[in-house]
C-alpha cells in the first residue's frame, strides 16, 4: 500500500518563540514522537499536508514524513491537531510514529445500511453511536464500516459482538454494547392518544347530570310565581 509522502523540516527552536517564528514564515509547527524515541520538532507546509491527506481516511491517513531532504523518513499518523477556531487553519500538529506490523487504535465511521423490517411494523430505529473504535494495522485501516440493519425486528438489537469485521480488525468496545436497536413506539404517545379520545359512556352521564340540574332550577322558578298570584 502506498502512503502519502510529505516533506518536513527539522527545527531546533522550541517553545512559544520557536513556534511563532515558524508561523511567521508561513509554516505550521509540529512534533514527532513515539516508539520510545526522543521527540523531533518539525515544521511543514499546511497546504502540502492537506493535499496529501486521504480524503476518506482523513485523520486516519498514514504519512511518510521525509526529513533532512529525504535522507531520513518516518511512517506516522496524526495524533492530535490544534485548529484556530476562527480561521480554521492548523496551529500545531502532533505526529505519532507507527509500525506497519503493530496495531494502532483509531476511530472510523459506522454506517447502517438497508431498512430494518421492524420499521414496516411502526418501529423506530435507534443508532447508539456513529463511530467505532477499532484496533488495526496501519495498512488495514478501513475508511468506514458498514452494517446491514435489514434483519432487525421490533425488539431486536445489534451488538458489537454481532459485527462481522474484516480480517485484521478488532473492535475496542464491549461485545455486549448495542450498536443499534428497533424499538416500539413510545408508550406515552399511546397514552396521549387514549386521553384525546375518551369513551362516550364516560362523558354522557356528566353532560346529562348538568342538564338535569338546570331543568330542576327552571321548574322551580315558575312554581314560586304561581304562589304569588294566588
Amino acid at each position: 500500500m502506498d502512503f502519502a509522502q510529505v516533506d518536513v523540516e527539522v527545527r531546533t527552536q522550541s517553545g512559544k518563540s520557536g513556534a511563532h517564528k515558524v508561523r511567521a514564515a508561513g509554516k505550521v509547527p509540529g512534533v514527532l514522537y513515539g516508539h520510545k524515541q526522543p521527540p523531533v520538532l518539525l515544521s511543514f507546509d499546511e497546504r502540502t499536508l492537506l493535499k496529501s491527506m486521504d480524503k476518506e481516511r482523513r485523520r486516519n491517513t498514514v504519512f511518510v514524513l521525509k526529513m533532512n531532504g529525504g535522507a531520513q523518513s518516518e511512517t506516522v499518523m496524526i495524533r492530535e491537531a490544534q485548529i484556530d477556531p476562527i480561521s480554521r487553519r492548523l496551529v500545531h500538529l502532533d505526529f505519532l510514529r507507527v509500525s506497519l506490523e503493530d496495531e494502532v487504535h483509531v476511530t472510523v465511521p459506522l454506517i447502517l445500511t438497508g431498512r430494518a423490517v421492524g420499521l414496516q411494523d411502526g418501529g423506530q430505529l435507534h443508532q447508539n453511536f456513529h463511530e467505532l473504535r477499532i484496533a488495526a494495522k496501519p495498512a488495514a485501516i478501513p475508511t468506514k464500516i458498514e452494517v446491514d440493519s435489514t434483519p432487525l425486528k421490533i425488539g431486536d438489537a445489534l451488538h458489537v459482538g454481532d459485527l462481522k469485521l474484516a480480517t485484521g480488525l478488532r473492535a475496542l468496545h464491549d461485545a455486549k454494547e448495542a450498536v443499534a436497536s428497533v424499538v416500539a413506539p413510545r408508550a406515552e404517545k399511546v397514552a396521549a392518544t387514549t386521553e384525546a379520545a375518551p369513551a362516550e359512556g364516560a362523558a354522557a352521564p356528566a353532560a346529562g347530570a348538568a342538564k338535569a340540574g338546570e331543568g330542576d332550577k327552571a321548574a322551580a322558578a315558575p312554581a314560586k310565581k304561581d304562589d304569588k298570584k294566588k
